[in-house]
């Protein structure tokens, strides 16, 4: 049996991500797709991290967040949903 590649690795680990970017609001699993179709693979382990906790973020916060309604008391989480609304489509 052949050991998984890293590109096999990096792959699975996409595909679990996208599944967790599925929000069920359009608008944000737009955007946090967005963001990890362009720019996961290059982000550093600290940048992941924060994606990471991000996730972790209940919907209605994260819609209010990258709606401009509210901002995250978080200054990462806010510097990332900032950097991610600026991505363009």
């Amino acid at each position: 049996m052949s050991e998984t590649t890293q590109d096999e690795r990096d792959d699975i680990e996409l595909r679990r991500l996208r599944w967790r970017c599925r929000r069920g609001m359009r608008e944000l699993d737009q955007l946090l797709g967005r963001y990890l179709d362009r720019e996961w693979r290059q982000a550093s382990e600290a940048q992941r991290g924060v994606f990471l906790r991000l996730l972790e973020t209940e919907d209605d916060k994260l819609w209010h967040w990258f709606m401009g309604h509210e901002e995250a008391h978080d200054a990462q989480l806010r510097e990332l949903v900032g950097f991610i609304r600026q991505l363009p489509p």
